[in-house]
Formats: C-alpha cells, structure tokens, sequence
C-alpha cells in the first residue's frame, strides 16, 4: 500500500510537469515571433514616379507697400484736430487731422483785399496810357507787363493764390485706401513744416524686394512663382510673382528683383525681413525627399524596399531644394524609396512598413 502512494505520488508530480511544460513553450513560441518584430526597423515608404521638380534660388528680402504716401501740413500751425491712430484703415479722402484755421483764414482776407487794391492801381496805369481794362486784349504785352510791375498786380496775386492754397491744404485728407503709421503728434501742438505728419501706406497687396546673384540671372525670368516667408512668422507662406527685374548690376555683383503678392495679407508690414525662394517647374523628373538620401562612406545612399528588406542603392544626385533631390542615377520609376527610418538601416535589413 505504501508503496503504490508512493507511485501514486509521483505519477502526479509527472503529469503536472507536462502540463506546465506544454503552456510555456506555447508562450514562448509567441514571445520569440514578438521579438523579432520588435527588431525589425519600422519604415515608411514612397514610390518613386516621375513629376515636376521645384527649381529654387534662395534670398533675403524685404516688404515694401505698393503705395506710400507721407503726409505734410504746408503751414505752422496749431493741430486742432486729429481723426486717426496709427494703424487704422482709411478710404481715399477720409480725414486725417486739420489745423486752426484764424490765421490762414486772415491771410487770405488781406491777400483779397491787396489784390484788390492792385486791380484798380493796374486800371489807372492802363488808363494813364491810353487803353481801358475793357480793351485789355488789345493792350500790347510789354505795355501790360509794365502796367501790372507798377501796379504790384502780379505780386499780390501770387500771394492770393498761396493763402488760398495754404487755407486748403489746413486740412489733411487720405490720398488712397490704406493705412495710416508714423503718427506722432499731438493735438493742440503746432505742426512742424517741412516734417511728415503721418504716413499712408497700402498694404492690401505688397511688394517684396530682394536681389539676386548675377549668374542666377539666367534661371529666373518676370512670372516666375516666388514663395515669401516672413522671419517673425512661423509656417507662414505666402505666393508671389516676379514683376520686374532691374537690368543693372550693382558694384557687388548683385540684380535687384521685385515680386508681388498675389493675395492680401494682414501679416506682412512695410519693412518686414522676409525668406524668398524662387521656384520654377522642371517637369519629368524623378525626385526623392530630402529624408531619404544618407551617407555611406561619403557616397549618397538610398535604401529601397524589396520583399519586406531594405536594399542599399548607390545614388547620384542632381539640383535639390529646400525638401528634395533630383535622383539622375541609382533608381528607377517604381522603386518603393525609404524615406523614414533609414538613419542606421543597412544592406537586406528586415523592416515593418508603418502606413
């Protein structure tokens, strides 16, 4: 009886065994395969087909307004009024500012009056020499000439016409729709002649002017697309064309360019540094992303996928711009390129495609 306990004992221990045994073998099976996905360098993968290429010249520029205009008070007066802040939108003949108008409107109460006087004084030279101011053009000129000296006749008027235009200019009006900067003063202060009041700028569809190298010449042409992206704005661009070229080369081998834009933009200002790439279609060419060209022994690498490994290709390399390459020898339209993943992959390497 002791004995077949024993047995008994030891039959269970063996079967338990076996069972245990069974389950993490099955576990480890599943853990192995898990593994040796983990190893597997995750990727991304494009084709490579023919398209058009974006040939890029790259520069500085600046904004500058489609129209500006500054704005004077031809007088020394006193600003009574102003109707702005900087940075306001106006319409063409909108107010600005005007000034006290008691004195101008007094200078030209005395400038009437003295060209009054110089009608009458100029009617008796007349008559003194034997014509009428009825007859004033049958006058000879230098007898006329001569009247109108003594008479102070053309002096006065010129003074007139500078009061008259100096009562009218009092007032500041918008030259064209835009918006006013540069606006300083204060009312109750005098104006200053001579110095700006404010300034009118249109920036609904600005200008960019930037230069270009000599021997970029060539590769550009008035049309061309040009993409602006200011320096204080972050993934902000904005489309332009070419619209002049200065046929000039300065002293430092460089060709002034101005492009506009297309579209109004509230986020350029006059003044403002912008980038400037210059873009023109190259069709028909095979291009890769930027990513997918590595360096092997300083020879340009592209890695390819092929039945679920990567294959390592000797490339050459045309023009690039700011996110590609111009592929001329290595690979063929087709070809599933790596372009993610790529940094430490070498030669039939297994990879996991991520979508």
């Amino acid at each position: 009886m002791k004995n077949f306990t024993i047995s008994l004992f030891f039959f269970t221990i063996l079967l338990g065994s076996n069972a245990c045994s069974s389950k993490p073998k099955e576990q480890k099976d599943e853990q192995v395969q898990t593994k040796l996905a983990e190893e597997q360098t995750q990727v991304k993968a494009i084709k490579l087909v023919r398209t058009a290429f974006a040939r890029e010249i790259l520069a500085n520029g600046t904004v500058a307004a489609v129209r500006k205009a500054d704005l004077y008070f031809q007088t020394n007066e006193v600003v009574t009024k102003i109707f702005v802040r900087n940075g306001d939108r106006v319409v063409k003949g909108q107010k600005i500012a005007s000034l006290d108008l008691f004195k101008l409107n007094n200078a030209l109460q005395q400038a009437s009056d003295n060209l009054e006087k110089s009608m009458l004084e100029l009617q008796n030279v007349l008559i003194g020499q034997g014509y009428s101011v009825k007859d004033s053009l049958k006058v000879p000129k230098e007898v006329m000439r001569i009247a109108k000296t003594r008479s102070n006749y053309i002096q006065n008027n010129i003074q007139y016409k500078m009061s008259a235009y100096n009562l009218k200019n009092a007032v500041i009006y918008a030259p064209f729709n835009g918006v006013v900067a540069n606006l300083f003063s204060k009312e109750h202060n005098q104006s200053t002649n001579g110095q700006a009041f404010c300034t009118i700028m249109d920036n609904a569809s600005p200008e960019i002017i930037f230069q270009v190298l000599e021997n970029e010449l060539p590769m550009i042409s008035s049309g061309d697309k040009v993409l602006i992206s200011p320096f204080s704005v972050a993934d902000y661009n904005v489309e332009g064309r070419i619209v002049e070229i200065n046929p000039s080369v300065d002293k430092n081998g460089m060709v002034r360019v101005k492009a506009s834009i297309q579209s109004a933009s509230n986020k350029l200002f006059d003044g403002m540094n912008v980038n400037v790439r210059i873009q023109k279609k190259m069709p028909n060419q095979l291009v890769i992303p930027k990513k997918a060209l590595v360096l092997r022994t300083n020879r340009q690498v592209v890695f390819t996928l092929r039945n679920g490994k990567s294959m390592w290709n000797y490339v050459k390399t045309g023009l690039e711009n700011t996110t590609g390459f111009i592929i001329t020898d290595g690979l063929t339209e087709g070809d599933s390129v790596i372009f993610e993943g790529n940094i430490n992959l070498a030669h039939e390497a297994p990879v996991t495609v991520l979508k």
